[in-house]
């Protein structure tokens, strides 16, 4: 990952205004390539016949990557043609409204921003496109820029089956198979003055699994968001860079699954006050504090690496010479929130001098609204019922339990949460033994994904859940519009039949 401090990332459609930028950008990326930017004209000219399909990436406001894109009849793109036909001769006239496929013109990231993983993102956006257009799938002459290294020895098609077998390494094509792209056939002479690939190219393709033939009956689109919940171990960590880099390691493993979200557990981050046990209690826990900025940085940093909103479970942290339990949502966007733990523990209260925070609120995500409620928390209901009212599809509980009968409070408490409210819920714990840090030496833990009872839904309510007490991921799928027609076609209602004439539920 580059080391760069990024206060913001945007995705964001092409506008002319953006041109100057966008040329310097191409000439920079493509500098082994003849005629390697467009005019103005022709970017104009895109824009106006497919303004969705041309999007760019702004890193702190700056031209970071572009992804130019056409529509086209599937019969046109899936035989041979070269770059000039398939553009109609550079002028794009071959783009059509009516068409069933998207075409990739175009997609590149400046060279001082690879390893943000920033083209996966405009990938993700292409297919989200697809997808929302309900067109068959996405195609592209993919540039094979190594060849030329290989020309003497292998024909085109060999040098691509060695490829796929990972005897050669080709960043380009394995960056597109990686991405879910197949090989349909070899393009010969697909792009003039391109020596490094000898004017060959790869017609690489992806399939839209929702694709529908289209059809006179009304149909709806299914919002599927993937979850992954990180099972964490305690374990002697030497630094903070130790704990962090074990965190990388699991957020890569579910952002390779294409999770939208990764949880993490309460007090992920204990192992850090091992070298503090000469201190009292109190004393070490807030030494702690003092890496919750850190973490919170590194951990958005990640989230815009690996295209995924982190919720970085819970760490204490000091305002105003006061300690609270608190944590982080950090999206892919780079923007980041902060929620607070209501209800402290008898405990948390007594050894540490922790108090609880005071903002219930739900958060905005690409993929609906969430709610986060630390531990606690969700052994009371008025807390998720506050969230509900806000249109929360998906509640978020980092927990932290020692016994079993502990974790048995949490897991039911958070069960009757995703009954009552209509949504789901999902659990991250610890799992492991502490011993050489004072108030936080043992841990139970099973992390599972709660769903509505009802007939869109597992009969137990139980989504999917981990081995107890083992380090691991768990990786599910929630469908949003399955709450949907719940909230207006269940079997109860328990949003909808509330006796609100009997009582009601605010907030101070």
């Amino acid at each position: 990952m580059q080391d760069i401090d990024i206060d913001n990332i945007d995705l964001t459609y092409l506008g002319l205004e953006d041109y100057q930028e966008l040329k310097k950008a191409m000439i920079e990326s493509y500098q082994k390539v003849e005629d390697n930017y467009w005019e103005k004209h022709e970017i104009e000219k895109l824009i106006n016949l497919f303004p969705e399909g041309q999007v760019v990436i702004k890193i702190n406001g700056q031209l970071a990557g572009c992804a130019l894109s056409l529509i086209v009849k599937s019969r046109i793109a899936q035989k041979r043609h070269t770059y000039k036909q398939i553009t109609g001769n550079y002028t794009f006239s071959t783009h059509d409204p009516e068409g069933d496929m998207l075409y990739g013109v175009d997609l590149f990231i400046k060279p001082e921003f690879r390893g943000l993983r920033l083209g996966r993102r405009l990938y993700d956006y292409r297919k989200e496109l697809c997808e929302r257009m309900n067109l068959r799938g996405i195609a592209f002459g993919g540039r094979i820029p190594n060849y030329h290294n290989h020309a003497d020895e292998l024909t085109p098609r060999q040098y691509i089956d060695k490829v796929k077998k990972k005897e050669i390494d080709d960043p380009v094509l394995n960056f597109q198979i990686n991405n879910d792209f197949h090989v349909s056939k070899i393009l010969k002479g697909y792009l003039e003055g391109d020596q490094e690939s000898m004017e060959y190219a790869v017609l690489l393709e992806w399939d839209n699994i929702y694709y529908e033939e289209p059809t006179d009956q009304a149909s709806s689109i299914k919002r599927v968001v993937r979850l992954g919940l990180i099972q964490w171990q305690m374990r002697p960590y030497k630094d903070l860079d130790d704990v962090m880099q074990q965190a990388e390691f699991f957020v890569d493993a579910v952002s390779d699954y294409r999770s939208d979200f990764a949880l993490f557990p309460e007090f992920f981050n204990a192992p850090l006050m091992a070298p503090n046990n000469h201190m009292s209690e109190p004393d070490a826990i807030r030494e702690l504090a003092k890496h919750t900025d850190e973490i919170v940085n590194r951990f958005s940093r990640l989230a815009v690496s690996y295209n995924i909103n982190i919720i970085t479970g819970s760490m204490p942290e000091i305002k105003n010479e006061r300690l609270f339990n608190v944590g982080y949502l950090c999206r892919r966007d780079g923007t980041i929130e902060r929620f607070e733990k209501i209800h402290v523990t008898p405990d948390e209260s007594k050894i540490w001098g922790m108090e609880g925070g005071k903002t219930v609120q739900t958060f905005e995500t690409d993929c609906g609204k969430i709610g986060v409620l630390i531990c606690y928390d969700v052994e009371f209901p008025e807390l998720s019922r506050l969230l509900a009212d806000e249109d929360m599809d998906i509640l978020f509980v980092p927990f932290l339990t020692d016994t079993q009968n502990g974790y048995s409070r949490v897991r039911n408490c958070a069960q009757a949460r995703a009954i009552e409210n209509e949504c789901y819920v999902a659990l991250a714990g610890s799992v492991g033994n502490l011993p050489n840090v004072h108030n936080m030496d043992i841990q139970f833990a099973q992390s599972v994904v709660f769903t509505p009872c009802d007939f869109a839904f597992p009969t137990n309510g139980i989504k999917a859940e981990a081995t107890p007490n083992t380090e691991m991921i768990l990786i599910a799928d929630v469908d949003v519009d399955d709450l949907r027609e719940l909230h207006e076609f269940g079997s109860v209602n328990n949003l909808k039949d509330r006796r609100k004439d009997v009582y009601e539920l605010k907030k101070k």
